[in-house]
């Protein structure tokens, strides 16, 4: 009677760390034999998911029951990765089409069986995240991210994934770095490396460092303080780009990089602030720093030197630019 009580908790434990899926050898563990599995999948009781991976339940299935259904059918070692694992951890705004996970490369879980709306990859070594077990088994943050980053197809998409993971505050720069080192073969390692070192001094998104790199290095103008706080009305607020000993700032706007919530704080900011703040401010867009940034480089570099700035820009590399001809 004792062990029929303890068999039973721990289905129920299982049942509910895995919210209601079960995998064919966990059903042998709990002691239900094949003609009473076989009975409950033909009266409707339960059903099958996967090959060997049932929902012991009637209703719908919910999305996490799904992504345990995909990870017990992957079997021993399997953990959530790319989109999918950025989806769990809050770096995704929507669930991916595909369920995408990651294996030992010593394993070929859908070899013979193909696993339905399942995406498998192989690594060498896999880092999971340590979590309690009645979460969903998935990859690191930083390995999620750089994960994505291989994948994507451009490095603005790829940095993309970096400045979400940044600004959501669900990695940091440093434990970006360290996993860009553990890897031996990584698309933009140079770019990346560049990337994280500007979101060090606070460059978290594509559109400032385009800025950063394109407009203020790229022309010899001196480097503002990112995200510098300063206090106008009675009220703290952000600069992207303040150049606070010479009374500029610049704002960066792009609908591609910062929500649209954000970017109408952001001009409710400014409109609000204009007369009371003595800061010469420019607000660029992504074509501002990419088409333009030779003039925008100048436009700023013309409000540096009447605000006091010894200093003089220079051209960058294109051809026809201008800046300090």
């Amino acid at each position: 009677m004792f062990m029929r009580k303890y068999v039973n908790r721990e289905w129920f434990w299982l049942m509910d760390e895995q919210h209601g899926v079960v995998e064919r050898s966990q059903v042998r563990q709990n002691g239900i034999t094949r003609g009473s599995l076989e009975h409950r999948l033909e009266s409707g009781q339960w059903r099958r998911l996967h090959w060997g991976v049932y929902a012991a339940f009637t209703g719908e299935v919910t999305r996490q029951a799904t992504l345990w259904a995909a990870v017990r059918r992957a079997g021993a070692g399997a953990v959530l990765s790319h989109q999918t694992a950025a989806e769990v951890q809050g770096l995704a705004d929507r669930p991916s089409s595909r369920i995408h996970i990651t294996v030992p490369s010593n394993r070929r879980p859908a070899q013979h069986r193909p696993i339905r709306d399942v995406v498998v990859h192989r690594a060498g070594q896999i880092r999971p995240q340590r979590l309690p077990p009645w979460e969903l088994p998935r990859t690191r943050i930083e390995d999620t991210v750089l994960d994505l980053v291989a994948a994507a197809a451009t490095f603005d998409e790829a940095y993309s994934w970096i400045s979400r993971a940044l600004s959501r505050e669900l990695a940091t720069a440093g434990m970006l770095r360290e996993a860009l080192a553990e890897r031996s073969r990584i698309r933009w390692r140079t770019l990346l490396t560049q990337a994280l070192a500007d979101a060090g001094d606070g460059i978290r998104f594509p559109l400032e460092r385009r800025y950063a790199r394109d407009v203020e290095r790229a022309h010899g103008l001196p480097q503002a303080q990112r995200q510098a706080r300063r206090t106008v009305g009675g009220k703290t607020h952000y600069k992207d780009n303040l150049y606070a000993g010479y009374g500029v700032c610049v704002e960066l706007d792009g609908t591609a990089y910062h929500p649209p919530e954000q970017m109408w704080r952001d001009k409710r900011r400014d409109n609000v602030n204009l007369a009371a703040d003595d800061v010469r401010t420019y607000r660029f867009g992504l074509v501002d720093v990419t088409e333009r940034a030779c003039d925008s480089a100048a436009m700023v570099a013309a409000s540096l030197r009447r605000n006091g700035w010894p200093g003089r820009p220079h051209p960058c590399r294109r051809a026809d630019c201008k800046v300090g001809r």
